[in-house]
């Protein structure tokens, strides 16, 4: 090709006109009402066939096949006509004359079509491609994500990086693209996404109000948190406020800045809304009630002006809509029976008519969250007949919902019916066929990525970590982060996956991002588990992260350095970095941005990492300020026993002698909070609270009827604290009797503090050997006064 440009200047100039010269050809395409008819057009002007040309024949081949009753039958005699090879081999012969969007089309219309010589076209796109890139490189990357492989989509990631720097730092719309790309492949890759940022984060000033509004959502989608990026958007977001005096404009203002905005500024958001609500078209009704319900707004005028909106517009609106209209009103409490009535029979209609699984899986969504409805027998039907077509994801929405509606069942009407259960049969059946099925993990990651909720961890998960056990070796520092998240999730300690992410870990440690490393140490943290190399795998993943410590996410660092103290490591260049004035600033300050829950989170982590660290480096010298913090945590909710815990408060008033032996609810100090705690003496005689050698101070500003009392004074020469702890279910990992690390490092920090810990596991207690109380008092006994056991 490049010798006929050299050799045929002119036949070069004459090529880039052929534009007006090939419409003829292709109007006779279009006319051609069968296959021969276009094959005879390629025969007799395949010299002269055009790139437009080609991508017409194509395209009408295409609408030919998808008019046909037996397809495969028709596609195979496609293939092995003379002329279907011709046309490939002009496509190879001028990929380079095609522009973007007819090099996509014959892309996508070869691949339709299944055939060996799709490879070929490929082979011969992936250099023009990269030449492309030097030009138009995020343009083409949105063109055609959704259409190459993971392999071509890697080789883009890898050569849009190498060709970054290149890029003018005001070229937003680029950066943008690029983003988009990432998003549209799934692929949070760090390095790219860092370089973006820094690009929207130099030109903040200059983007306006729609550019704002899609990256924020680009990096919601990409879970990826740039703390600086949000506030200065937010700053950028409050100016406009005032200059947003149109509908369009201003709703797109209140998606984007109302979930980050503080509470001036959302009344002053809710006030303009209300102003303004009847003018609101009907997706700008659903963008509004969307971002009100991540508000969590509790304005029921506003509220019920939108839903009066939504109500109005109702017809209009798909099945994916109707879900997130459903969700939101039920989240935010919103009643009327007219409304939810319209929305059921909707819902119902468009269920008569869906034939995708992902539609009909949305409808049963939406038909389960509403309030008082039932599993009826036209929903049974359609998730029946869509079954063998469902991938997991579906698979997992319809268990969820199907188990809603047998809660609600057995909540009000004391009543689960066989169809039902035998509904939830199918889909453990289908589950875990695809499961045992799956022989590559980027497919199964596809579809696991996102499953949760009771229906997987009881029916799925086994059968889940026995395929990636299969598959564990494609396990690589691209997907490790994403494989030790989902693990986090589960609770379920598996050594095999643990260990070769370790060992990946120690392999290639410089080709990991380190703001993957949290994701990658919490498995091992939640789950208290010990790799092979304990020492140089997490010490190895501490020194990547060290360089980065200043630019990483407050939240983020919080969570990593709560996650190490569980696991006995305190850097202490990470906890100075933490614990400092300038930190604890910027840290109160990104609270500010965060939903009320998350902030809470945030809060308690930091707590905890301040209690580990008092505790357990007292060398530091890292001092204790969260006393306040905690008061107002444990006055707000100092809880009550259960069943088993009640139990054994009652056996150990008699085991001790008396209830004023043993007292329930205690606070300790640093505000650990044990089920019971008794005190014996060096004869291993109980000691009665109340006695005056036995003083107790009380919490600071606790309320006076509460029976929570910090405890931390002295005791008699000789004598000894014990604390005894109810371990429930989730103190242990899913599939094993394995201690999680918060249970185990609330034991340290206990015995730190002085005591004798005397854990009581859930499974011990209900046992069939302790199914009596004799047994039981006995196993108490055995526990506190025992030499052997504790």
């Amino acid at each position: 090709m490049l010798r006929l440009r050299a050799v045929c200047p002119f036949s070069w100039r004459v090529f880039q006109f052929r534009s007006c010269s090939c419409k003829p050809l292709i109007s006779e395409m279009i006319k051609c009402t069968d296959e021969e008819q276009i094959f005879d057009l390629i025969k007799n002007n395949r010299a002269t066939l055009s790139e437009k040309q080609v991508e017409c024949a194509f395209n009408v081949l295409w609408q030919f096949q998808k008019q046909k009753t037996s397809f495969l039958k028709n596609i195979e005699c496609i293939r092995d006509h003379p002329q279907f090879l011709t046309l490939h081999n002009l496509s190879t012969n001028q990929m380079e004359f095609m522009n973007d969007n007819t090099l996509v089309n014959v892309l996508y219309l070869t691949q339709q079509c299944s055939t060996e010589a799709h490879r070929l076209l490929v082979e011969a796109l992936v250099p023009e491609a990269w030449r492309r890139l030097e030009r138009s490189l995020s343009i083409l990357m949105v063109s055609m994500s959704s259409l190459i492989s993971r392999c071509f989509q890697d080789q883009l990631v890898n050569k849009t990086e190498h060709l970054f720097d290149a890029i003018d730092s005001s070229q937003v719309n680029v950066a943008r693209r690029i983003v988009q790309f990432l998003r549209n492949i799934k692929y949070s890759y760090y390095p790219l996404l860092e370089k973006c940022n820094i690009v929207f984060l130099s030109n903040i000033n200059h983007l306006d109000l729609d550019s704002i509004s899609k990256i924020l959502s680009l990096y919601h989608s990409l879970q990826f948190h740039s703390f600086e990026f949000i506030k200065m958007a937010k700053k950028r977001l409050t100016e406009m406020i005032p200059l947003s005096d149109h509908p369009d404009s201003f709703v797109k203002l209140f998606v984007a800045l109302g979930p980050m905005a503080g509470p001036e500024e959302k009344k002053q958001l809710k006030s303009t809304l209300l102003l303004m609500s009847e003018e609101l078209t009907s997706k700008q009704a659903l963008a509004v009630m969307g971002a009100m319900e991540e508000m969590e707004s509790r304005n029921s005028h506003l509220n019920k002006k939108i839903a009066s909106i939504l109500h109005k517009h109702l017809d209009n609106y798909k099945p994916i809509e109707l879900l997130k209209i459903t969700r939101a009103l039920v989240f935010l409490h919103f009643q009327s029976k007219e409304l939810f009535v319209k929305l059921r029979e909707l819902l119902h209609s468009y269920l008569k008519i869906s034939v995708t699984p992902r539609e009909i899986s949305v409808l049963v969504s939406a038909l389960s969250i509403l309030p008082s409805t039932h599993l009826d027998e036209l929903v049974i039907s359609r998730i029946e007949a869509v079954l063998p077509q469902c991938d997991l994801t579906d698979l997992n929405s319809f268990a969820t919902s199907v188990l809603r509606w047998i809660y609600y069942d057995c909540t009000y009407l004391d009543n689960t019916s066989g169809k039902q259960l035998k509904l939830l049969q199918k889909l453990d059946h289908y589950g875990l066929q695809r499961l045992q099925k799956c022989t590559n993990l980027n497919l199964l990651w596809e579809e696991v990525r996102s499953l949760k909720g009771e229906w997987f961890a009881e029916s799925l998960l086994e059968e889940t970590v026995a395929a990636l056990h299969r598959l564990v070796d494609e396990i690589n520092y691209k997907n490790v982060a994403e494989i030790a998240s989902f693990i986090s999730k589960t609770n379920y300690l598996s050594t095999l996956l643990l260990d070769r992410m370790a060992s990946l870990v120690l392999q290639q440690i410089e080709k990991i991002h380190p703001f993957a490393i949290f994701a990658i140490i919490l498995p091992f943290s939640i789950l208290n588990y010990d790799p092979p190399q304990r020492d140089e795998f997490f010490g190895i993943c501490i020194q990547h992260l060290h360089s980065h410590l200043s630019v990483l996410d407050p939240v983020m660092l919080v969570f990593l350095g709560f996650s190490l103290a569980t696991l006995e490591y305190f850097p202490e260049d990470l906890l100075q970095a933490i614990f400092n004035i300038k930190f604890l600033a910027k840290m109160d300050s990104q609270l500010e941005l965060l939903c009320s829950s998350l902030s809470m989170r945030v809060q308690l982590r930091l707590m905890e990492l301040n209690r580990a660290v008092c505790l357990e480096c007292p060398e530091y010298q890292i001092p204790w300020f969260h006393d306040r913090f905690c008061q107002q945590q444990y006055n707000k909710d100092i809880g009550s026993m259960n069943g088993a815990q009640q139990q054994i408060y009652k056996m150990l008033a008699e085991v001790l002698g008396g209830t004023n032996c043993v007292k329930a609810s205690v606070l300790t100090p640093y505000y650990h909070k044990i089920d019971f705690e008794c005190i014996l003496d060096k004869r291993k005689k109980p000691l009665p609270y109340g006695s005056n050698n036995l003083p107790l101070g009380k919490l600071p500003e606790m309320h006076s009827e509460s029976n929570t009392q910090i405890t931390g004074s002295r005791l008699p020469p000789g004598a000894e604290r014990i604390a005894l702890e109810f371990l429930g279910s989730r103190a242990f990992c899913r599939n094993i009797p394995h201690l999680k690390g918060k249970s185990a490092m609330k034991k340290r920090h206990l015995e730190i503090l002085g005591y004798r810990v005397i854990q009581i596991p859930h499974f011990e207690w209900n046992s069939m050997a302790l199914s009596t109380k004799e047994a039981r008092m006995d196993y108490l006994r055995k526990c506190i006064f025992g030499e052997g056991k504790s």
